[in-house]
């Protein structure tokens, strides 16, 4: 039955299960994105993830380990940097030996007289800050003079804010194309370039769903190369088109987790074979960065509502696998990535539900879609055996 059927690779962004064992050389330590929502809320009530076995892969306050119908357990980051490139790049058995660079002091001035040049605008900001505070900040001096707003994070991206009604959105789309392909490279070549359009009055700014990530490419063959040249389809949902710089992907993006898993079922109603590979960004992008755990836990009980509908779509021989790239800890004071472990769930008819442990890298995960469709991977170990045994 190799390769018969179907895999969903669903990775919740930023839904982090734990401080990884190196989380302090990254100034995380204390960081556990599920585990302090679960305290801030006074325990999780996900009653469907439960029964997966959510609480078997770490203790979670409300969360019982019982009788799990999913895999479970951990994965460790083995990548060096904690941002979605590397995270789902070492899903997809790329690990990282050094990371990429960051500016935490803002970029050099020459990057920025480049990028202003070769773009036709001036730039405001060039400061680490979050998003919603540096439109706020700079909105009115951008709407009156044009120029974009340049930020970063502790993560290695280089964001472009613009108004949609100053910058039409192919002009910052361009813009970020040219910071990627001329400005940024060498040794600027950070992991994405962000563009980040906003709407809306002086004081009421709220950005839009037309967010597009630029990504380096891949250094070597990925998972989504190897399923390519064995003719295994693929479809994308959200942003891993972007996190793959198009590379052997095509994605449907979607503007909030909901929207995402509907893309998710179509794909599934749609294929008959193949690989679906999801990013679920709202836990990422709306309540990890915004530090707000109680909208990070709606979030969470509105995923284990959509869960159970999907999960009944699985064919015998299918698996679909939950998964994140990093955290993203709502509750401490940084609005950045946080170097956690990630959750491992693995459901499907027939899929045992055995205790995986704590896997030394997220690349394990690649390793198991790897073999589950007879191809081969250069990093992970394939769990495949341990949970659908019946497919040896």
């Amino acid at each position: 039955m190799t390769g018969a059927g179907r895999v969903a690779l669903i990775v919740l962004d930023g839904v982090g299960i734990g401080a990884a064992p190196d989380a302090e050389s990254y100034g995380d330590a204390g960081s556990d994105t599920l585990g302090n929502v679960a305290r801030s809320v006074g325990g999780l009530d996900l009653p469907y993830l439960e029964s997966l076995g959510l609480g078997c892969c770490r203790p979670l306050a409300g969360m019982r380990c019982s009788a799990p119908q999913a895999a479970h357990g951990v994965a460790l980051p083995l990548s060096a940097g904690k941002d979605s490139t590397t995270g789902h790049w070492e899903l997809c058995g790329v690990v990282l030996e050094r990371p990429s660079p960051t500016y935490p002091e803002g970029f050099p001035s020459d990057v920025i007289a480049a990028f202003s040049e070769a773009t036709g605008r001036g730039v405001l900001g060039n400061e680490t800050a979050s998003g919603t505070a540096i439109i706020e900040e700079y909105g009115a001096r951008h709407i009156e003079r044009g120029d974009w707003i340049v930020y970063t994070s502790a993560d290695s991206v280089f964001q472009i804010a613009a108004h949609e009604e100053v910058v039409p959105l192919e002009e910052l789309y361009a813009a970020c194309r040219t910071a990627r392909e001329s400005v940024l490279v060498g040794e600027n070549a950070v992991s994405r370039v962000i563009a980040r359009p906003f709407v809306g009055e002086v004081g009421a700014f709220r950005r839009t769903p037309n967010r597009r990530d630029f990504s380096l490419a891949p250094p070597s063959e990925t998972l989504l190369d190897r399923l390519a040249a064995a003719g295994v389809p693929r479809r994308g949902v959200g942003k891993v088109d972007d996190l793959f710089a198009g590379r052997s992907i095509e994605s449907r993006h979607a503007a909030g987790n909901a929207e995402a898993l509907r893309y998710v079922a179509d794909a599934l109603g749609e294929m008959e074979r193949g690989m679906v590979f999801a990013n679920v960004i709202e836990f990422d992008q709306e309540w990890g960065h915004r530090n707000d755990p109680a909208g990070f836990y709606r979030g969470l009980r509105e995923l284990d509502g959509l869960l159970p509908a999907l999960v009944g779509m699985l064919r015998q021989g299918d698996l679909m696998i939950l998964t994140a790239d990093h955290g993203n800890d709502p509750t401490t004071e940084s609005t950045d990535h946080s170097r956690e472990m990630v959750p491992v769930l693995v459901v499907g008819p027939g899929v045992q539900p055995v205790a995986l442990g704590a896997r030394p890298t997220f690349a394990d995960v690649g390793a198991t879609v790897a073999e589950y469709f007879a191809v081969e991977l250069d990093a992970g170990t394939s769990f495949l055996g341990q949970v659908a045994p019946w497919m040896n």
